[in-house]
């Protein structure tokens, strides 16, 4: 029997507030990449390698934690996962050189298992009937916290010294991790078994190989020999993880559960959403710092740019609620239809009027409401869809799958932009109006595919709420053996 925790709104509160600093982490030093070499005495290719660990251990650790979530107890997890957050922060506060840094970062870049695992506990703790309307929230942190940690970053640039931002998202972390503990009950669910050691390493393998040729391919070349051998260990690894993990008694990943419709179709609209949200994030800080001499620029500051992403930002915080909402009446495919639609429009707003600076932000206005839209109901598909023992590593799997779509979208703007160039007054080159024009259109067309995925998620699923997603779940708990 579901035992429900007697303060749901204080704990929706403390979870949110940490799943919203973890993922300003994933951005935050996005605006410092220009000055990194110089602060760190560094190549660039090599500063780069501090978004990319990030990504790297995100992905990596995200389903890793959240298994060993379902098997040892939530908050446990979540409450290492926020000492981690710490000593990366503390980290990369206290020192310029390169290596601590990266070090720093990937501890920073494993926190991201915060938001599944705060999902599950919100699952395991909230009456039936919030449970969706919470979880997308949960979920839409991830979004609200990216589009919030570039700006709030180039103002502490601007501002203040950079190792200023280290040290209050260590602060915040420390005071998170006290109300994680004070707040935050550790639930009695549990998914006993040995954890597949094995297959954890299969899988960090196949993540890793796969995102460092996707992230830095465009660097070292997509047909260089390290490019090349990444992927094929990658392609290799895939199918050997597969079949082990189906004959495993204790599977890190289901994969029988994640073939099925409901969760296999929502996983695949998460790689693409992920992608869509990425590319409005990565395209419009750079756009409106464009000289105006191309003709299309606005000549804009970094704190500008920053700014204007903020819009999206609000518009992910305040329709998230409402996303849950829409979700407990029409069910959360209807929400993820919808909020396809919305990020079609978005895209082609700024396809047609991206040379004034009001159109850019209203085109990342509509991106970002149907983020908010998208990663509020994709929880709640997942969740409908496996058994209250597997919630947590269910819903690291749907988080990597953002993330690889996010890592997918950032290797195809870097290419798009410097393949696509144009000569500047005064000498040099930068990227076309057309190449800005082009991502906008491939992320409208992921978009619109994610639509068209959306469409095969089972309705039956997609319409349990409230209760019935309670219900089913521990029904389908109780038919499956430990």
């Amino acid at each position: 029997m579901k035992v429900v925790s007697r303060r749901p709104g204080l704990i929706l509160a403390v979870l949110a507030a940490s799943g919203v600093v973890v993922s300003i982490m994933q951005t935050i030093v996005v605006p410092l990449l220009p000055s990194l070499p110089r602060l760190t005495q560094s190549e660039p290719t090599d500063v780069s390698w501090l978004v990319t660990i990030a990504l790297l251990t995100g992905a990596v650790f995200t389903p890793l934690l959240g298994r060993a979530g379902d098997m040892y107890g939530k908050r446990r997890i979540l409450l290492s996962v926020l000492a981690l957050l710490i000593v990366g922060s503390l980290l990369c506060a206290v020192t310029s050189h390169l290596a601590v840094l990266i070090t720093g970062r990937a501890l920073q870049g494993a926190a991201l298992a915060v938001v599944p695992l705060g999902m599950s506990i919100l699952r395991d703790e909230l009456p039936p009937e919030r449970v969706i309307s919470s979880a997308a929230i949960m979920s839409s942190t991830l979004g609200v916290g990216a589009a919030f940690g570039i700006p709030a970053a180039a103002a502490v640039v601007h501002f203040a010294d950079w190792h200023t931002m280290f040290w209050v998202s260590g602060g915040l972390s420390f005071v998170l991790l006290i109300l994680v503990r004070l707040v935050v009950p550790e639930s009695p669910q549990r998914s006993p078994g040995r954890f597949d050691v094995v297959g954890a390493a299969g899988l960090t393998l196949i993540l890793v190989s796969l995102l460092t040729a996707v992230s830095k391919g465009s660097a070292w070349g997509w047909a260089s020999p390290v490019t090349l051998v990444l992927v094929a260990v990658a392609v290799v690894l895939t199918p050997l993880w597969g079949w082990y993990e189906l004959r495993a008694a204790e599977p890190l990943v289901d994969l029988r559960t994640a073939a099925r419709p409901a969760v296999l179709f929502t996983n695949v609209a998460s790689l693409l959403v992920g992608f869509a949200f990425y590319a409005n994030s990565l395209s419009t800080a750079q756009l409106v710092q464009e000289p105006r001499s191309t003709g299309y620029g606005q000549g804009a500051s970094l704190i500008v740019s920053g700014l204007c992403l903020i819009p999206g930002g609000l518009a992910m915080a305040v329709l998230s609620p409402v996303s849950g909402r829409i979700s407990n009446r029409r069910g959360p495919r209807f929400t993820l239809l919808v909020a396809c639609v919305v990020m079609v429009a978005g895209y082609a707003t700024r396809i047609v009027t991206s040379q004034a600076l009001w159109t850019i932000v209203l085109g990342t206005l509509f991106v970002g409401a149907g983020t908010a839209l998208a990663y509020s109901a994709l929880p709640s598909l997942i969740m409908q869809s496996v058994p209250v023992r597997e919630t947590a590593a269910a819903n690291g799997i749907n988080t990597l799958m953002r993330s690889i779509g996010q890592a997918v979208c950032s290797a195809v703007v870097a290419s798009v932009l410097a393949g696509v160039t144009m000569a500047v007054p005064g000498g040099g080159r930068a990227p076309a109006l057309s190449a800005y024009l082009l991502v906008f259109g491939v992320a409208g067309v992921t978009a619109l595919a994610a639509f068209v995925i959306a469409i095969f998620i089972p309705v039956r699923a997609s319409r349990r709420s409230g209760p019935a997603v309670a219900e089913a779940s521990e029904l389908a708990a109780t038919r499956i053996p430990t």
